[in-house]
């Protein structure tokens, strides 16, 4: 183990990264919300940076669920022009990037992004096709897409998100997620659709277990045949549900810092993500909304270490979860394994 707090950190940027779970929403960098704002006029609190955060990142708040949920409302307005939800997309990963992740699985939710101007949904998943690809082209890392539906508004606008998932699937889309308050909408009438996107060659991860409960957990992976499920952790409040991860190999995407801003765990030291690897069940850490957040990969790399008693050796395992979880095809994940392990090593 590194002797420092400083070397650890160095150590831990070295690594090369995964991320499963990042919303291209809760990405966008303030300096460029600024910018937007200004240039088109967005009626904001304040312009200035320092003043502006805590409408759009969580600070020193009480931890809540659905003021986390607030802060993409604000958000939302900000995609003004097409030239914007480009140039978010791009940072998103450019940022990546610079933190050594290697693999990132950005999702985004095409009405959100069409909500300012009533962009076609088509349009913005292409928008955010041609910025990925360029930001790809210039640092090497790999992305790909997943799309997501919210729960919390219509049926209707969830099949359309879908139906752009499946015309995208050959262009860099990989998968669709469902995610919003699961605490007062089910995931359940959702079903017809994400059965009709794994139909279609996509992957099927479902947020679940975050705010709500363990039984939400297995209603994702029951009903909706989850392959991976956004956040998870409060299935550490079920033995059966855990047992249901273990024997369907459902991965977690653990997100340490959002899960105490939304008021999922109190404090690091009662997070269950240590327990859940103890107990078998496939957890990678992620995330989440990096500018929500004020968070990298890094950053959830100390917290896991020095907060939850995450092991290097339990990082890279961590790792491999990561990679065999990506919804790529079987030879992609063996070439990302093999290229990232073996430089996962050499650090170690």
């Amino acid at each position: 183990m590194p002797r420092s707090t400083l070397e650890l950190r160095r150590v831990l940027h070295a690594l090369p990264k995964v991320d499963l779970h990042r919303h291209l929403e809760g990405s966008l960098r303030l300096e460029t919300l600024a910018e937007i704002a200004q240039e088109h006029g967005i009626d904001l609190p304040s312009y200035n940076i320092e003043q502006l955060r805590p409408y759009v990142q969580f600070t020193d708040e009480e931890p809540d669920f659905h003021r986390f949920l607030e802060k993409f409302k604000l958000l939302k307005r900000f995609y003004t022009t097409r030239e914007a939800v480009k140039r978010v997309a791009y940072e998103a990963v450019i940022d990546a990037a610079a933190d050594n992740v290697r693999y990132l699985e950005l999702r985004f939710n095409p009405a959100a992004l069409a909500h300012a101007q009533n962009f076609p949904l088509h349009e913005v998943t292409e928008l955010v096709i041609e910025a990925v690809n360029q930001a790809q082209a210039e640092t090497g890392i790999w992305v790909r897409l997943l799309c997501t539906a919210v729960r919390h508004e219509s049926y209707d606008l969830a099949r359309q998100v879908i139906d752009v998932a499946m015309a995208y699937r050959d262009r860099g889309v990989v998968g669709v997620d469902l995610a919003g308050d699961e605490v007062h909408y089910p995931a359940a009438p959702f079903a017809p659709l994400f059965k009709r996107a794994a139909e279609h060659g996509l992957g099927i991860t479902i947020h679940a277990g975050e705010a709500g409960r363990a039984s939400n957990v297995r209603e994702a992976v029951e009903v909706l045949h989850a392959q991976r499920i956004g956040h998870g952790i409060r299935a550490i409040e079920d033995s059966s549900v855990v047992q249901l991860l273990r024997q369907r190999n459902v991965t977690l995407e653990v997100c340490p810092t959002s899960n105490l801003q939304t008021g999922a765990v109190d404090n690091f030291g009662l997070h269950p993500l240590r327990d859940l690897y103890v107990l078998g069940v496939k957890v990678t850490i992620n995330t989440d909304d990096p500018s929500i957040s004020d968070t990298t990969l890094t950053d959830e790399y100390m917290v896991a270490v020095m907060g939850l008693g995450v092991s290097l050796r339990d990082l890279r395992e961590c790792t491999r979860n990561s990679i065999r979880a990506a919804f790529l095809s079987p030879v992609e994940k063996l070439q990302l394994e093999q290229l990232l392990l073996t430089e996962f090593d050499t650090l170690l």
